[in-house]
């Protein structure tokens, strides 16, 4: 347990202190009635759906079919616009532009650094291993006092590995800022989730999405956990109404889906470990790179020239070629088993073309 940990010296003091939007909706939370509030349409929508009222800021139907699922109070879940809205809502809720700073950890999910710079926040950068996991002594002897915010991405996203757990609970040990824990990727992993942790570590905040393995990407909803203290904070300064209705419906729908999510998650494992096998066995591939994520990040001899054959191949790939301890790669999702062999199909042409030559 971290005891130096106060949520009030790391909140920004006038944050402490605001007064957050009241929306028609705060103000009355239920579904019958005559609608005179909030300067709605009341003769609907001019689509056949209708969509003429305000949904529920605070999306609680979500909330409550959620909470079990995460096996988490209802009070500790804060729901927002993609992972990326918790994200920028937790550097403007703690961080002085120009004063203060937060912590990646590169090579590491770019958006952490973006949100950092458009709010003017200085950004300390400490590099993962070799091996990409947590240097743990630098990390923390980059810490300042300035420092509000490190952050974690577990699975990692470029690598696709998981950190070490003991580096994570060193780090919150001595840290009296937030350590936030993005697992994004954490439902193609046989590691247990951080979301077991947060009684433990009041700094602890864990990130999770709708966009992977609930295949939800095009909703745009990411989830946050953490202190109920934090939630309320986050809601304070949110959007009035982050999460469309229409998204709130398919959400809610989704949520009665777990089966289908896990296996769904099933099948990607499995293609995974097929995609990494095909891999490897081709002589263009210096190394796959082990992944408890629904990707591969994989170190080819040429990777600029491979992604520009696969691109004319209307094959789209990620290239991370030019980022720290990622030179050569490239990353790749997982497919279906007809995408990845088309994939497979393709590279062995290429590599037919080199042996040619």
């Amino acid at each position: 347990m971290n005891q130096s940990f106060d949520l009030n010296k790391v909140l920004r003091p006038h944050i402490l202190n605001l007064s957050p939007y009241s929306s028609a909706r705060d103000e009355y939370t239920g579904h019958v009635g005559i609608f005179l509030d909030a300067n709605e349409n009341p003769y609907g929508s001019v689509t056949e759906e209708n969509y003429n009222r305000y949904p529920d800021p605070h999306q609680n139907d979500i909330k409550r079919k959620l909470a079990p699922i995460k096996n988490i109070n209802i009070e500790r879940i804060f729901l927002g616009n993609g992972s990326d809205e918790p994200i920028d809502l937790l550097v403007r809720a703690t961080c002085t532009p120009g004063k203060d700073r937060v912590l990646i950890m590169p090579p590491t999910y770019g958006m952490y650094e973006v949100s950092a710079s458009i709010h003017d926040v200085l950004i300390d950068k400490v590099s993962l291993t070799a091996d990409y996991q947590i240097d743990v002594e630098a990390v923390i002897s980059a810490i300042t006092p300035e420092t509000k915010i490190i952050w974690i991405c577990s699975p990692n996203n470029p690598s696709g590995n998981v950190m070490k757990e003991k580096d994570i609970e060193t780090i919150l040990e001595n840290f009296s800022g937030l350590v936030v824990v993005d697992e994004a990727y954490v439902d193609f992993t046989d590691s247990e989730s951080w979301l077991h942790r947060l009684d433990s570590y009041p700094n602890l905040v864990v990130l999770q999405t709708f966009s992977k393995a609930w295949g939800l990407a095009g909703l745009r909803a990411g989830m946050c956990f953490t202190s109920k203290e934090l939630v309320y904070i986050l809601n304070k300064i949110k959007a009035p109404y982050n999460i469309s209705q229409p998204a709130q419906q398919a959400l809610l729908i989704g949520l009665d889906s777990v089966a289908k999510m896990t296996e769904m998650v099933q099948d990607i494992l499995k293609e995974r470990s097929s995609l990494c096998t095909m891999l490897e066995n081709l002589s263009l591939v210096n190394k796959v790179f082990p992944s408890d994520a629904n990707f591969l990040l994989v170190k080819f001899d040429d990777a600029k020239a491979i992604m520009d054959y696969l691109l004319k191949e209307t094959i789209i790939v990620r290239d991370r070629s030019r980022v720290h301890l990622c030179e050569g790669c490239l990353r790749i999702t997982v497919g279906t088993k007809e995408e990845n062999e088309a994939l497979i199909e393709s590279l062995k042409k290429y590599q037919q073309t080199i042996v040619t030559v």
